[in-house]
């Protein structure tokens, strides 16, 4: 069933959003490094790797330079267009792609790259393995500004990643994984369109109450 809704929706999506798909691709054409794509390595259902498709908002080099997988809030590889595309999350839309071939589903536990998929325990990999990751979920609404977690930690990129971000955030994930249901596919696609207007509200805990606390 969440198959078909994935299906007819990311297909409304790609018909829909093509008027704002198609000047994007030709702005990123004339202010990028002539990219309008870029496709990152991702870990999908079952540990299996494919390929994630997002528009190309940071420098082609990206992965090689200083900070890796991890992006900050003032990330200095983040292209002038690419930085209003990651803030409005508008980089993410071709997914909708990915989700219509089936790699991933409109909800579910964010794809990693491998690297960062490793930073979670072995629980936390097996759970969220055995599921298809998704478009957006509860830890990506409650990360939703995990670029500017990152940016103001004392830490270094990768040790906020690593110690702040990914073992809170893996618990989210298998709380996803046991407690998956139409209600809360639906849930959480309507949290992501509300946080995306009201970006400080805490209504997500209001509707799910028993999701794991954030730590201290």
């Amino acid at each position: 069933m969440i198959r078909f809704f994935d299906i007819f929706f990311s297909l409304f999506g790609i018909l829909v959003l093509c008027p704002l798909l198609t000047p994007i691709a030709f702005l990123l054409l004339l202010t990028g490094e002539n990219k309008i794509f870029y496709n990152q390595l991702r870990i999908g259902k079952c540990r299996k790797s494919f390929g994630l498709f997002k528009f190309a908002t940071m420098l082609e080099d990206s992965p090689n330079l200083e900070g890796g997988d991890i992006t900050s809030g003032d990330d200095p590889r983040v292209l002038p267009v690419g930085r209003f595309l990651r803030k409005t999350k508008i980089n993410e839309l071709p997914q909708l792609f990915n989700i219509l071939f089936g790699d991933i589903s409109i909800v579910g536990p964010r794809p990693l790259t491998p690297r960062n998929f490793e930073y979670y325990d072995v629980k936390t990999q097996e759970s969220i393995g055995r599921i298809k990751p998704g478009l957006t979920g509860i830890g990506s609404i409650i990360f939703r500004d995990e670029e500017s977690i990152i940016h103001n930690s004392a830490k270094s990129p990768e040790e906020c990643y690593k110690e702040d971000i990914s073992p809170y955030k893996g618990k989210l994930e298998q709380w996803f994984s046991k407690n998956q249901s139409l209600y809360i596919y639906f849930s959480l696609i309507f949290l992501t369109a509300w946080v995306v207007f009201f970006p400080k509200s805490r209504i997500i805990w209001k509707v799910f109450p028993n999701i794991p606390a954030p730590p201290d």
